[in-house]
């Protein structure tokens, strides 16, 4: 026990001038292995307004400070078992209770142990034998503290929430923007308005599919997956600078036509390169200008427009070539007819290692009845709100 017990000082506590009689409610933990100590204390602080629990020994205060935090506690140090200073740094250690102020209430006056009081994460250090004014002071003014700290937690929380809701409604706006523009460039091409779409689902199921081998593992995460999925709508965004003549001709292509033809890679990533310089830091446009100039080229460094080849070829454009080829396939165009899906998996898997990559196509083998699933549905759901109009 303490060698000088709260108790033991009545004419203290009753001929002290007592403190502002203004009550405060909160929940006070007392932990002193002295019963008279507890009952004194539970005497001055329930008539401020406050709920008070009091233990005897420092592990049973711990077990319930974890299964219901007080706002302040009262902690005497000479304890059997655990004494004061190994309570507080248990309390300090972990997260959910590290906020709670401690005050040390105690015989030792030396001034090594206050320090190490303080040391061990405790607020303030009020010495035996105390007056009765001052201990409900102190105790007044850290219960304030705590809630006031409590109270910037809580303001803070809800302005980070409020920010993180106006930057998603921002970038939303942004991505909005970005699908729109995207989709004046397909649109003209395209005759049933969902390649877009089914290119972000396609690009999603590969990268996820990559992104469980322990090769990619490390470098696709959900942010990079979630980047490709809208920045692959920007894959043909250059098209809005080849002439109709070109871009919708019904029959083969001369080779000057096709020249003209691939530039819309280059324009693609020179409009891009110029929305990045202004925001340098936006993965989501570095991964367009990617996806935009180099998803014609080709594992064998045989496609345009830099004749790169292999691991060169940047990885998100090897995953939209994937998926870009199966949906170009797939499609009608007034220049060619729809390919089954079979026959589309076929010449996909084919060019592995010419034209594809083989990692990138040997997710797409094991994918390749998901993908005719997500075409099938998506051509019924486009149709179903065509009929509607």
């Amino acid at each position: 026990m303490s060698s000088i017990g709260i108790a033991a000082l009545p004419d203290a506590v009753d001929n002290y001038p007592s403190a502002s009689p203004a009550p405060i409610s909160g929940v006070v933990m007392i932990v002193d292995d002295n019963p008279a100590n507890l009952r004194l204390m539970e005497e001055m602080l329930e008539p401020r307004g406050y709920e008070v629990r009091t233990f005897p020994r420092g592990r049973m205060a711990l077990a319930a400070a974890a299964g219901n935090p007080p706002d302040l506690i009262l902690l005497d140090i000479n304890m059997p078992e655990m004494n004061g200073y190994e309570v507080c740094r248990c309390l300090k250690s972990g997260t959910s209770l590290s906020g709670i102020p401690v005050i040390f209430l105690s015989a030792l006056n030396a001034p090594e142990d206050r320090l190490q009081g303080f040391r061990c994460g405790g607020v303030d250090y009020i010495s035996k034998p105390f007056q009765v004014a001052e201990v409900l002071a102190r105790v007044d003014t850290h219960v304030r503290l705590r809630r006031l700290q409590q109270q910037i937690e809580l303001d803070n929380r809800h302005l980070h929430e409020l920010v993180e809701a106006q930057v998603r409604r921002i970038a939303d706006a942004h991505l909005a923007t970005i699908f729109a523009i995207a989709r004046l460039a397909e649109a003209r091409d395209d005759e049933t308005g969902q390649h877009l779409e089914r290119m972000q689902t396609f690009c999603q199921l590969l990268a996820a599919g990559l992104s469980r081998s322990t090769s990619w593992k490390d470098t696709i995460d959900h942010g990079w997956i979630d980047d490709l999925f809208h920045a692959s709508p920007l894959h043909d965004i250059g098209k809005v600078a080849i002439p109709d003549a070109v871009l919708l001709k019904p029959g083969k292509l001369t080779a000057e036509e096709f020249g003209i033809m691939k530039t819309h890679t280059t324009h693609g990533a020179h409009t891009l390169r110029a929305v990045h310089q202004r925001f340098p830091d936006n993965n989501l446009i570095a991964m367009g200008i990617e996806a935009a100039l180099s998803h014609h080229e080709r594992w064998d460094g045989t496609g345009y427009p830099d004749g790169l080849s292999g691991e060169k070829i940047p990885f998100s454009a090897r995953i939209l070539a994937v998926a870009d080829c199966y949906d170009a396939l797939r499609s009608k165009r007034c220049y060619k007819a729809a390919v089954p899906h079979d026959e589309t998996c076929a010449i996909i898997l084919e060019g592995a290692g010419t034209q594809f990559d083989p990692a990138v196509t040997a997710v797409f083998r094991d994918l390749s009845e998901t993908f005719r699933d997500v075409r099938n549905a998506m051509d019924i759901a486009a149709l179903g709100a065509s009929r509607s109009v």
